[in-house]
């Protein structure tokens, strides 16, 4: 089923209106799509170079709407679904700490489930149910996946087809790689600062 899922999701790189497509994939895939826009960037961008920056910039602005849309589950239905069942198994004081300590450190969360493989749908979903603050989840949100979609355009605009076969095989390295290196920069900025 998954794989079928895949299949038609990478057929809309051909469709006339595939950049309309890629901007409901984008958004749905935020809050509860389980593909991934890069399958669609990657074929339009090999198709038509001279607009890997329009479509990069369409594929954040649509996610980071999705990721609005995926806060808003968490923020709007906590309420009614979340809450009832954390007081009815006893969680309830339990999240209220989890929640400060998320909101802590909850620019982090968004921007790496932001750029990583770690499905950002459940950090948007968490960021509303946690009530984190939303200029800070709007933020991490354009710079993640601003981040994650434009250099994926640009090293398909700079190399095209071979850096293809590289980004697929090694994306989630890659994405792991760029955290590192993040936060490593910041623990320098940190100690030399």
């Amino acid at each position: 089923m998954l794989r079928r899922l895949y299949d038609w999701t990478l057929s809309l790189a051909d469709h006339p209106h595939a950049l309309w497509v890629l901007a409901l994939v984008s958004f749905v895939e935020s809050s509860v799509f389980p593909i991934p826009p890069d399958i669609l960037i990657i074929p339009m961008v090999l198709a038509a170079r001279d607009k890997a920056w329009r479509i990069a910039g369409v594929c954040t602005v649509a996610s980071v709407l999705g990721g609005m849309a995926g806060y808003g589950i968490g923020y709007f239905l906590y309420e009614q679904v979340g809450r009832p069942l954390l007081e009815m198994y006893g969680y309830d004081a339990k999240f209220g700490a989890f929640k400060d300590y998320y909101n802590n450190w909850g620019a982090w969360a968004v921007f790496i489930a932001g750029v990583t493989p770690f499905p950002y749908k459940v950090i948007t979903i968490l960021s509303g149910v946690t009530a984190l603050s939303v200029p800070i989840f709007i933020v991490s949100s354009i710079l993640a996946r601003g981040v994650r979609f434009f250099v994926v355009a640009g090293l398909l605009w700079r190399f095209g087809a071979p850096i293809r076969v590289f980004i697929e095989k090694h994306l989630n390295a890659l994405a792991v790689l760029f955290c590192i290196l993040l936060a490593a920069g910041f623990v320098l900025i940190k100690v030399f600062v």
